[in-house]
């Protein structure tokens, strides 16, 4: 916190500072998160119903759970934040229709926790004898999921890209 509030609200291209962080929650433009942000892209751009749809977000980061939740409800969306302490977390995640799990478990989320039809968003990185794997049983859900991320190679490299744009953004806003 003391980190992330010494950045000018202006520069800070990871999106953490209180200012940005307000913002995004007020509904304004801003600096915000990366993850996230490429999160709601991905969706967007692979035709996944946000507006109106139930999202459960398992895992309430300042990083990524928050905002997340924040940037799906600008966009209509329901929205649960689950994490440890919530009761029947996998009969919760089974109603939604957009799952996003960024629990930080190797292979936590499996078919009990999954709709049918559900986009599922693995944010996970979970380094295992096997080598990187994330917080979704892929090989266990990916039949019963209309869209879903894989790990390694599926939300990291929106993060870096998104890392970018917020660097151009505070640029050309700072120039």
């Amino acid at each position: 916190d003391t980190v992330a509030s010494a950045i000018l609200p202006e520069k800070d291209v990871d999106g953490f500072h209180p200012v940005n962080v307000g913002r995004l929650w007020r509904g304004e433009e801003g600096l915000f998160p990366c993850t996230p942000v490429g999160i709601l892209a991905l969706m967007k751009n692979n035709n996944v119903n946000i507006d109106g749809a139930d999202a459960v977000i398992v895992g309430r980061s300042n990083i990524v759970g928050k905002p997340m939740a924040a940037l799906l409800l600008r966009e209509n969306a329901t929205v649960s934040v689950a994490h440890s302490h919530t009761s029947d977390l996998a009969g919760l995640c089974s109603k939604a229709d957009i799952l996003i799990a960024a629990v930080g478990r190797p292979r936590f989320i499996t078919r009990e926790f999954v709709k049918s039809g559900a986009a599922v968003i693995d944010v996970g990185i979970n380094r295992i004898e096997e080598g990187l794997v994330g917080d979704v049983d892929f090989d266990g859900v990916a039949d019963m999921c209309s869209a879903i991320t894989p790990v390694p190679g599926g939300v990291g490299p929106l993060t870096i890209a998104f890392l970018l744009s917020n660097t151009v953004k505070a640029w050309k806003r700072n120039v």
